[in-house]
């Protein structure tokens, strides 16, 4: 008789998030929730991990609204599952204990069954409250070990010997857990090394405990991994569902099935009705655009580990700043950083941080620059690092970030932070006039200012569908994913172009210019005085709109002054924060606009003291590196 391995379907979270960098709307996948219940499929990943926050940054949707909404379509029997952060729960920052708990509280409330909780340091410390939390509110708790291949020549942690350590150090601390996850987000362990650890496991454990290994077949050693896995006595494997199946994401279900035929296992399905609600799945995303790295192989992987379900969604991000073009680059540069920062395994958030960083030694020159996050991180403010960092980088991060090194628990240091915990989110709700709920103290703790846009009705959309330029990035009239056009803009405006005034009726996709009507095309974060020129007419002479001009709105008054600079931004990125608007005074170095790229904060500064006289964005509006921002005079 076969051996029946159990499985779990990741399509609808690690999926979604490994070829659509997690953005994908609640409605179209229900169908496929649907199908694949009709298929016998009852134990779904349906959110956490990226699928939390993308909701709120680029569905414009409510997460607590689709975990009911996938339990009402997979039936009350489902086993659904979300993945956490340990203590950083489903944000790349860490959060205080009261946060955490309630983490617990409303994934038990909102349709929850399982949370696979793991600490991408593998510091057993930041899994024992997250744990317990877990546990207490009702959930089965599935705890993690997480591991990754390092390159060739390189020995830092990762071993079979150093994992069964860290499993042994989770009972030891007697964390209340239902079963074990052996997680390699990358893909990239040999499967000799993870034959040895499940066997390892195994032996330490005893038969009775659940176990279970997730992978992705980012490396092509997917399935090779599984069958060592399966040989050394796992219970359960992740397996996906086309078309968000292979390439970054988990093997296909029935590309696994047909690797099992003719062995002494099974996964006791219907492969029939598997392959129709895959069809169904195919259909309800046949308008997604795929990015091609996310269906690929990527040989260098194991020498620069980042996880499928990180790669698409920095992708994507590099898309969103025009800045795709650099991926190779900072992927090769991501060993160095991996090795300097001491070795946490690359899932989020460490990945992140480890990409963040990357991203700056190629973006601004190596190690010119420290991100927070993989600062914080080698300053121990996650906690602790399988490996010391190097004290160089440690050195450096101090410097920058003007934090000490320390050995203190992140939870009690998150206590002690007024930006953070139940109290800062109420206060920052209630400063937004937006009502006070545990839902909303939780997005606003772990969402921050765009959590508080969406739920004051000001989210936006960045879901890529084919047909559409770039990302789908409108601008929705209320909380709940109203859907508006991009170019829905109007207005009456005074532009002054080479010492001539224009008079300008902006109504939707037509400019009405000193009375004569163009048709033009506004997208959301265009960047300032461009260059901007009529699709239709134009001449370059008084009382017409000249092509390949640059235009810029002035105020009254505004010519007293003897001259004007305009600030541009450094580097593509969101506007996320604005504290100036036309008429504001500025002194040198004043923060007065915070970008956002790849998750990462960049605060401009004033270079000069002067007066705000134009400002050419708002918040929310994506823009290109080198636009104008706004104008000072001074």
């Amino acid at each position: 008789m076969k051996k029946l391995i159990k499985f779990m379907n990741t399509g609808f979270r690690d999926g979604f998030q490994s070829v659509f960098g997690a953005r994908v709307f609640t409605e179209d996948f229900l169908p496929a929730v649907e199908a694949a219940r009709h298929a016998g499929i009852m134990h779904h990943e349906i959110g956490g991990g990226a699928r939390f926050q993308s909701l709120y940054f680029y569905c414009n949707e409510d997460a607590f609204a689709m975990h009911d909404s996938v339990r009402a379509a997979a039936g009350p029997e489902a086993n659904l599952q979300t993945l956490a952060r340990g203590i950083n729960v489903v944000g790349l920052d860490s959060q205080p204990r009261d946060i955490i708990k309630l983490h617990a509280e409303l994934f038990k409330k909102h349709s929850i069954t399982t949370v696979r909780n793991f600490d991408a340091l593998n510091d057993v410390e930041n899994l024992v409250y997250s744990g317990r939390c877990i546990s207490e509110a009702g959930l089965k708790h599935e705890v993690c070990v997480t591991l990754m291949e390092l390159p060739p020549d390189v020995e830092g942690a990762h071993t079979a010997e150093f994992y069964l350590q860290m499993l042994r150090q989770i009972l030891d601390a007697e964390i209340p857990f239902d079963s074990v996850c052996f997680k390699d987000a990358s893909g990239t362990s040999v499967p000799s090394k993870v034959y040895d650890t499940i066997k390892g496991a195994r032996e330490m454990l005893g038969k009775d405990v659940h176990i279970t290994f997730h992978t992705h077949e980012t490396a092509g050693v997917s399935i090779s991994q599984y069958m060592a896995a399966l040989d050394a006595g796992v219970d359960q494997i992740d397996l996906s569902m086309a078309p968000v199946s292979g390439g970054t994401c988990q093997p296909d279900i029935v590309t696994m099935w047909h690797a099992l035929r003719g062995t002494e296992y099974d996964l006791g399905i219907n492969i029939q009705k598997v392959i129709e609600a895959e069809e169904v799945f195919r259909e309800c995303m046949s308008e997604y655009f795929v990015p091609p790295e996310a269906i690929a192989v990527e040989p260098v992987i194991p020498f620069s580990p980042m996880p499928g379900g990180a790669l698409t969604a920095n992708t994507q991000m590099l898309r969103d700043n025009n800045l795709l073009h650099r991926f190779d680059e900072v992927i090769r540069n991501m060993g160095e950083v991996i090795s300097r920062g001491g070795f946490g395994t690359s899932v989020t958030p460490v990945s992140q941080f480890y990409f963040q960083q990357a991203f700056n030694n190629v973006m601004l020159g190596p190690w010119k620059r420290i991100a927070e996050g993989y600062g914080k991180m080698v300053l121990g403010y996650y906690g602790k690092t399988p490996v010391p960092p190097d004290p160089e980088v440690v050195k450096l991060a101090s410097e920058q970030l003007g934090l000490e090194p320390t050995t203190e628990s992140p939870l009690d240091i998150n206590e002690r932070d007024p930006k953070k915990g139940m109290e800062a989110a109420r206060s920052a709700l209630t400063d937004n006039d937006i009502p006070i709920s545990e839902e909303n103290i939780f997005i606003a703790a772990t969402c921050k200012e765009k959590g508080i846009a969406f739920l004051a009705g000001k989210g936006r959309l960045g879901v890529r569908k084919n047909g559409s330029e770039g990302s789908t990035a409108r601008e929705s009239g209320g909380a709940h994913g109203e859907r508006v056009p991009v170019g829905n803009h109007s207005g009456r405006y005074s532009v002054t172009i080479n010492s001539h005034r224009y008079e300008i009726d902006l109504k939707g996709q037509t400019a009405l210019v000193n009375g004569q009507e163009y048709q033009v095309a506004i997208q959301a974060g265009a960047p300032g005085p461009a260059g901007s020129h009529p699709v239709a007419g134009g001449h370059s002479s008084a009382g017409e709109l000249p092509p390949d001009t640059t235009a810029a709105m002035r105020t009254d008054g505004a010519d007293e002054f003897k001259a004007t600079l305009d600030l541009k931004a450094p580097m593509s990125g969101l506007v996320l924060r604005m504290s100036v608007a036309p008429g504001a005074s500025v002194n040198k170095g004043d923060e007065i606009i915070v970008l956002e790229a790849m998750k990462m904060e960049t605060p401009v500064e004033s270079p000069v003291r002067g007066i705000v006289t134009d400002v050419f964005v708002e918040t929310g509006d994506q823009v290109a590196a080198d636009s104008v921002l706004l104008r000072i005079t001074h």
